[in-house]
């Protein structure tokens, strides 16, 4: 399918939660209501090797995950594929230094719980414009 085709999914998401709870909550919103593709895993280094091998649009990611700060994976993925975008979502929103780094490094920072619409949004705006970009 193509993705010019009306049933073709809208980009395919890598989500990054080890969170049960908050990856089905993710995975059912981008998938049944935002209609994209979506791929799992709670590991942080598997992400990281999925997003070398697969060809994905967008990455989200939590920001407490175990084995690998949110900010190394963010950084590991800067450098394994510099035009993913990636987005970061946490439910602990105290300034501080790292997530300060956060806001200014992710694409995207969003808030939990996050909204369907805001999740759907946040998505469609970060693929849609890496999608506009030139490739290089």
């Amino acid at each position: 399918m193509s993705r010019t085709d009306p049933g073709a999914p809208r980009g395919r998401i890598l989500l990054v939660e080890d969170d049960a709870d908050g990856a089905y909550y993710a995975v059912y919103v981008l998938t049944t209501m935002g209609h994209f593709e979506v791929g799992h895993t709670p590991d942080p280094a598997v992400a990281l090797q999925r997003a070398r091998s697969e060809p994905w649009d967008l990455v989200l990611a939590d920001v407490d995950l175990p084995r690998m700060t949110g900010t190394e994976l963010l950084e590991a993925l800067r450098q394994a594929v510099p035009a993913l975008p990636v987005a970061v979502m946490t439910a602990h929103v105290a300034i501080g230094a790292v997530m300060e780094s956060l806001r200014r490094s992710a694409d995207a920072f969003l808030e939990k719980p996050v909204p369907p619409d805001r999740l759907i949004a946040v998505a469609s705006a970060l693929i849609a414009g890496a999608a506009a970009r030139p490739s290089v």
